[in-house]
C-alpha cells in the first residue's frame, strides 16, 4: 500500500476542526515533502518524525513522500502533527495495518526517541472525536485533560512504538476513562463577605449581583473595602454545570494553561493589571490566543483601579459585554470567541481619591476630577448595571466594627449564598439564562410592571436622563431583586432600589 489516510485535528480558537493527512509513497529519489499550508513548526516536523521512527526501530521509507495536510486553505501550526504524519508514514510503507485507521483521530508531539509530547488544545478536539464518533489516540500528558469529557472516546501512550501495537494488535494503549468532577472546595478562598465588616449597602448590591451575573461598579476613597468586595465575589457565585465547565476548561486547554480536575467547575476570576493592552483583554496576536475576558468566559473580570486602564482598551469591551462573545480579524485569520463574563470593577471618585470627602481632604481641581472621570465614556457606563459608592467609615462605625467582629457572620454567609443559589435556579427555570442575559422580548414577559410602577419608572428615566439601554438593565436588576425575595411579581420598591444603584452615575454627569 503506498497511500495512507490518518485522521487529526487543528487548533482554530476553541473549534478544532478536522485534518486529513494524506501520505503517498512513490518511485523517484528519496525525499519527503510537506504540503497544505504548514506554518514552520509543522515543516519541520519531518526531522523530527524521521529520527523517531528510526529510534523507534523501524524503518523509514527511503522513496519519494508527498505528505497533504487537508484542507489546504487551513493553516496548520504546531507540533501536534507530528505522530498523525509518523502514522500515515508507517501505514503507507505497510509497517502498520491501514485497516482501522478510518476509526480513529490523532494527535501529539514526538522527541527525538519516539516520546510522546503533550499538546495544547486536547479537550476540544476530545469533544469534536466523540461527536464524530472517532476514538482520539493521544499522548499519556494528555489524559487527564481528556478524562473530564463525559462518554470521552480516547486511549493514550507514552510512546510511538505503544501506537503501533494498539494498531496491531487492538491493545497496548491505555483507555482514558471519564473522571466525576469534584465538588468546588469550600475552602481556601482568599476572602468571602464574612470577612468584610460594615458596608452594608455595598454587600447587600453584591449579592444582587451575584444573584443575576449583573456588572457592578464599586466607587470610593482608598481603603474602604472596594478591592475585597469584588474578590469576595467569587465565593457568591454557584459552580458551573458540566457544559459551562467544559467551555471554560475548552479556553484553558487552547491558552495553555493548566486545568485543575479538583476546581474545574469554579468560575473563573480574572483581574488584569492596569497596564494590560487591548490585545491582552480581547486577545489575537500571531497564535490568536485568548485574551483575558475570555479566559473570564462563565466567570468574573475584575478592572481594579478602572480609570488608570488606557481609555482606548477599555473601549474594547462595549462589545463583548452586550454580545457576550468577541471577533478577532486579523490578515491570515478571523476567528470568534466566547466572552460571556461578569464585570466587576473599582475607582476612586478623583486622582487623590477623596473627592466629596466630608473632611475636604481632596486637592484636586474641578478640572481634573472631570479629566479623571471622563476616562470612562458614557457608552462603557451604560452598559455597567450597578454604580455602588463605598464610602469611607466614620470612626465611631468603625470601632462598631471592632467590637462585632468577633461573633463573626458565616451563618449569614451560608444563608447568602443559598438564597443566591435559588434565585438562580429560579431565573434558569424561567428562561435557560439568567437576567442579565434576557433578550428585549423575554424583558417584556419577565419583567411586566403594573401601573403605578410603571409610571414611577418612566418619571425616574426622564429625570435620570437614562437611555434605553440603561431602561432595560434596571428593569433587569428589578426582577432579580424580586427573584431574591422570592416573588414572582416586580413591586415599586424593586424598581425604587434598582434605580437607586444608577445614582452615582452623579460622579460621571457633574
Amino acid at each position: 500500500m503506498s497511500l495512507a489516510i490518518v485522521h487529526t485535528r487543528a487548533n482554530i480558537g476553541i473549534d478544532a476542526p478536522l485534518v486529513t493527512v494524506e501520505t503517498h509513497l512513490s518511485n523517484g529519489l528519496p525525499s519527503l515533502a510537506i504540503v497544505g499550508l504548514p506554518e514552520a513548526a509543522v515543516r519541520e516536523s519531518k526531522e523530527r518524525v524521521r529520527s523517531a521512527i528510526l529510534n523507534a526501530g523501524l524503518e523509514f521509507p527511503t522513496r519519494r513522500m508527498t505528505i497533504n495536510l487537508a484542507p489546504a486553505d487551513l493553516p496548520k501550526s504546531g507540533g501536534r502533527y507530528d505522530l498523525a504524519i509518523a502514522l500515515s508514514i508507517l501505514a503507507a510503507s505497510g509497517q502498520i495495518p491501514v485497516r482501522g485507521l478510518a476509526s480513529y483521530e490523532v494527535l501529539g508531539e514526538l522527541a527525538l526517541d519516539g516520546a510522546l509530547r503533550p499538546v495544547h488544545g486536547v479537550l476540544p478536539a476530545v469533544l469534536a472525536a466523540r461527536d464524530q464518533g472517532r476514538t482520539l489516540l493521544l499522548p499519556a500528558v494528555n489524559m487527564a485533560e481528556a478524562a473530564l469529557v463525559r462518554g470521552v472516546r480516547a486511549l493514550a501512550a507514552e510512546h510511538l512504538l505503544q501506537v503501533c501495537t494498539q494498531l496491531r494488535t487492538g491493545s497496548g494503549m491505555q483507555c482514558v476513562a471519564f473522571t466525576p468532577p469534584a465538588p468546588v472546595p469550600t475552602s481556601g478562598a482568599s476572602v468571602s463577605l464574612a470577612d468584610i465588616k460594615g458596608q452594608q449597602a455595598a454587600k447587600r448590591a453584591l449579592q444582587v449581583a451575584a444573584a443575576g451575573a449583573h456588572n457592578i461598579l464599586f466607587i470610593g476613597p482608598p481603603g474602604t473595602g472596594k478591592t475585597l468586595l469584588a474578590n469576595s465575589l467569587i465565593t457568591l457565585l454557584p459552580p458551573l454545570d458540566e457544559a459551562e465547565a467544559l467551555e471554560a476548561a475548552a479556553i484553558q486547554s487552547i491558552a495553555r494553561q493548566p486545568i485543575a480536575a479538583e476546581r474545574w467547575l469554579q468560575p473563573a476570576f480574572r483581574a488584569p493589571h492596569h497596564t494590560a493592552t487591548s490585545i491582552a483583554l480581547v486577545g489575537g496576536g500571531a497564535q490568536a490566543s485568548p485574551g483575558e475576558i475570555t479566559l473570564a468566559h462563565r466567570g468574573v473580570l475584575f478592572l481594579d483601579e478602572l480609570p488608570e486602564f488606557n481609555r482606548s482598551v477599555l473601549e474594547v469591551l462595549r462589545e463583548p459585554l452586550e454580545s457576550g462573545r468577541i471577533t478577532i480579524s486579523r490578515a491570515n485569520y478571523r476567528l470568534q470567541l466566547p466572552a460571556n463574563f461578569q464585570l466587576v470593577a473599582a475607582m476612586n471618585p478623583c486622582k487623590c481619591g477623596f473627592h466629596g470627602d466630608p473632611d475636604g481632604r481632596c486637592r484636586c481641581t474641578p478640572e481634573g476630577v472631570k479629566r479623571y472621570l471622563e476616562k470612562i465614556s458614557g457608552p462603557l457606563l451604560d452598559r455597567i448595571d450597578l454604580m455602588v459608592e463605598v464610602p469611607r467609615l466614620a470612626p465611631h462605625e468603625l470601632r462598631a466594627v471592632r467590637q462585632s467582629a468577633a461573633g463573626g457572620d458565616d451563618g449569614a454567609h451560608a444563608q447568602n449564598l443559598a438564597r443566591i443559589r435559588a434565585c438562580r435556579q429560579w431565573q434558569k427555570q424561567r428562561h435557560g439564562k439568567l437576567n442579565s442575559d434576557l433578550s428585549a422580548s423575554e424583558i417584556a414577559t419577565s419583567c411586566a410592571l403594573d401601573a403605578t410602577s410603571e409610571q414611577f419608572l418612566e418619571l425616574a428615566v426622564q429625570k435620570m436622563q437614562l437611555s434605553a439601554r440603561a431602561h432595560h438593565r434596571i428593569l433587569k436588576i428589578a426582577r432579580t431583586i424580586a427573584d431574591l425575595e422570592g416573588r414572582e411579581d416586580i413591586a415599586k420598591p424593586d424598581i425604587a432600589e434598582a434605580l437607586a444603584y444608577r445614582r452615582v452615575e452623579k460622579f460621571f454627569r457633574g
